[in-house]
């Protein structure tokens, strides 16, 4: 183990990791309060998921991102991963706010992709530490190139 891993409590870290993509998760779900009727009011591909679905989903998948980002801190990481994880919850954190709140689902697009491609590098980056945080991010992205199909079909119809 590394002198990192040592000195610091992991459940302590852990629980870092977790608190600091809940707060990412919980600005989010502010800057969303008006999010349900927003969603209703725009044309929507068929195959859009229902308004219901997203809670859910994202639950898992920020517990995901926080165990991955805490993986990835017990091998000792890197800055150069660190910093990707980071831009990746900055531009998490602001889609939401620009697709709802601001009514720009145009300006959403354009972060959504920047943050397809920051998580991209995120897994890049953390694979050559732990396979397993890399890994813990493929659902995440998945997701992501779903979410941003789904915002540019709505920029599309609306």
């Amino acid at each position: 183990m590394t002198e990192r891993v040592h000195h610091r409590n992991p459940w302590l870290m852990l629980a870092g990791f977790l608190g600091v993509v809940a707060v990412v998760a919980v600005v989010g779900g502010l800057a969303a309060a008006s999010a349900r009727e927003v969603y209703a009011r725009l044309d929507q591909p068929p195959w859009a998921p229902p308004a219901s679905l997203f809670g859910p989903v994202w639950t898992v998948l920020y517990v995901t991102i926080a165990v991955s980002g805490w993986l990835y801190w017990r091998t000792d990481g890197e800055t150069r991963g660190f910093a990707a994880y980071g831009i990746g919850l900055l531009f998490n954190l602001l889609w939401t706010p620009l697709f709802f709140e601001s009514g720009a689902p145009g300006l959403a697009l354009i972060d959504i992709v920047a943050l397809d491609v920051v998580v991209v590098v995120t897994i890049v980056l953390f694979a050559r530490r732990s396979k397993p945080a890399a890994a813990l991010l493929l659902p995440y992205l998945a997701w992501l190139f779903y979410a941003t199909a789904l915002n540019g079909a709505v920029v599309v119809l609306n």
